[in-house]
Order: C-alpha cells, then sequence, then structure tokens
C-alpha cells in the first residue's frame, strides 16, 4: 500500500471558482464539495496544502500581498489548510516552481514535513498532474468545465470527477497512519 501523509490541492478551478487573476479576497468562492474534500483529509490525520501558479504577479496584473490575502479568505472558508504556496513567475520565467515543473510540490512536501512520494496532489488541469508526477508524488485529475477534453481523456485512468471522492479514493487505496497529524 501507499501512504498518503498530506493531500495538496491546486487553488483556482479546483478549490475555489477561477476569478482570473484575482486579488480580491470578497471575490473568493468556494466550489461544491472543497471545504468537505479539505476536512476529510483532515479527520484522517492527513496534512493539506495549497500548490497554486500565480502568474499574474510576474505579469504585473496582480501583487504578491493580494494573492497572500486572496488565500487567507480561502483559508478561512476552507477551515484551515497548513501550508499554501504559490509560484509569482510569468510562465516564460523559466522557473523551478511553476507547474508543471516539480517546486511548489517539493517546497509544500518539505514545509510539511514529508516526503513528495507522500503527497497527493488534486488540481483540475494536466500540469497539476504533471508536477505531481515530476515531484514523486501521486496526481489526480478533477476535471471541470475548462478542463481540455485532451487532458481529461489522456488522465482518464488518473482522474475522479470531484474533490470528495479523490480524497475519498485516496484513503481507500492508502494506509494512513492512526494519528499521524492531530488538529
Amino acid at each position: 500500500m501507499i501512504t498518503v501523509s498530506a493531500v495538496l490541492f491546486d487553488r483556482d478551478g479546483t478549490l475555489v471558482a477561477d476569478v482570473p487573476y484575482n486579488g480580491d479576497p470578497d471575490r473568493v468562492r468556494l466550489l461544491p464539495g472543497a471545504a468537505a474534500a479539505v476536512g476529510l483529509a483532515r479527520s484522517h490525520g492527513l496534512a493539506t496544502g495549497v500548490v497554486s501558479n500565480q502568474s499574474g504577479i510576474g505579469r504585473g496584473l496582480l501583487t504578491a500581498e493580494q494573492v497572500r490575502r486572496v488565500n487567507e479568505r480561502a483559508d478561512a472558508l476552507l477551515g484551515g489548510l497548513d501550508t499554501w504556496v504559490f509560484c509569482p513567475h510569468a510562465p516564460d520565467a523559466g522557473c523551478d516552481c511553476r507547474k508543471p515543473r516539480p517546486g511548489l510540490i517539493l517546497a509544500a512536501a518539505a514545509r510539511l514535513g514529508v516526503r513528495p512520494a507522500e503527497c497527493l496532489v488534486i488540481g483540475d488541469i494536466a500540469a497539476d498532474v504533471l508536477a505531481a508526477h515530476a515531484a514523486g508524488a501521486r496526481g489526480v485529475l478533477v476535471p471541470n468545465a475548462v478542463t481540455a477534453a485532451q487532458e481529461v481523456e489522456r488522465f482518464a485512468d488518473l482522474s475522479a470527477p470531484d474533490l470528495l471522492t479523490a480524497v475519498r479514493g485516496a484513503l481507500e487505496d492508502t494506509a494512513v497512519p492512526a494519528g499521524r497529524r492531530s488538529r
């Protein structure tokens, strides 16, 4: 069995409604099942976190402080996650953190004190699943209305219809040490 110690979620289009380059905490809306999925992971002693590309910072469309405030609002609505990590770079910056590269997953795992192989990464596009694989983690695609059809097809065997099903599937497929985390 695979041991999952942490669940890392993408932010936009996965946990919250995707508002492009959102710098306004008042515009944060949880997607259906997001709070329940985070709560389920936490109730099983798993660490939780968010790994998110935020290219609007690198493009000059919003500030890191605005992203932090949006993240704080989402965090409050979700009941508090253990870590939030974001890539502030523009897509052409060549950084190691921008998904599909592994940097965000590696940073989140380090912050949580778990091995990347113990992380489940859940997101709505191929870059999320590819970043998970690049880091040695497990990736699950939860497609939405804007997920490209070819990505849905490509990751059909690594997908779930919704966040709650993705977390439940991980819990059923893994050995989660009792009492690993307490909240």
